[in-house]
């Protein structure tokens, strides 16, 4: 039985140095993936570039979303305003007087709503 041989006294060593070459290379590869998990998780800068583009993706699904709500209901009021103004222009039609005060007093309540508008922005 000798020390430099490696084979434990069976007579064949080959089959246990193939076995711990193999082993050695399967470690080789879990650390080598191990270290690049942990340079992955240390590159903080590439985390807050990953982080911020995430975040930029969900404002711009936002943004859509709320852009088409928004449309929907503009073309919902739009439809409401054109009956209104139909069913106005045939009271008008009917009795001309109290619908030009009503009319009038409508029109200064836009002019009122846009200027105070306006201002805000």
């Amino acid at each position: 039985m000798t020390g430099t041989t490696g084979d434990n006294g069976t007579g064949n060593g080959s089959g246990d140095t193939e076995a711990l070459r193999e082993e050695i290379r399967r470690t080789r590869v879990e650390l080598g993936e191990t270290m690049e998990m942990l340079a992955a998780k240390a590159d903080v800068k590439a985390r807050l570039k990953d982080s911020a583009e995430q975040a930029k993706e969900r404002v711009r699904e936002q943004t859509a979303l709320t852009v088409a709500r928004v449309r929907g209901q503009a073309a919902q009021g739009v439809g409401l305003a054109r009956a209104q103004a139909h069913d106005t222009s045939v009271a008008v039609r009917r009795d001309p007087v109290p619908w030009a005060t009503i009319a009038a007093g409508a029109v200064a309540a836009v002019v009122v709503l846009l200027i105070v508008r306006g201002r805000r922005r």
